[in-house]
């Protein structure tokens, strides 16, 4: 697959997703809040680490610089 994220990119949902883990963790919130935090934020480590971002894709955009090949 393209990468379509940018490493600035990648390393905000990186740390979006530790926040939304925690936060998963400690909030007092009940049972489904708690799994919407969590899986929120596993899509977040995904994309992060993998590089790719389904919704990017979809809607053609990207944050990884242009590379210039000549």
């Amino acid at each position: 697959m393209t990468r379509n994220v940018g490493n600035v990119d990648r390393t905000l949902r990186a740390v979006a997703a530790v926040g939304l883990g925690v936060c998963a963790v400690v909030a007092p919130v009940d049972g489904w809040m708690r799994g919407l935090m969590a899986a929120q934020g596993l899509y977040f480590l995904g994309t992060a680490l993998a590089g790719t971002c389904l919704g990017y894709r979809l809607m053609g955009r990207s944050t990884c610089p242009v590379s210039s090949r000549g």
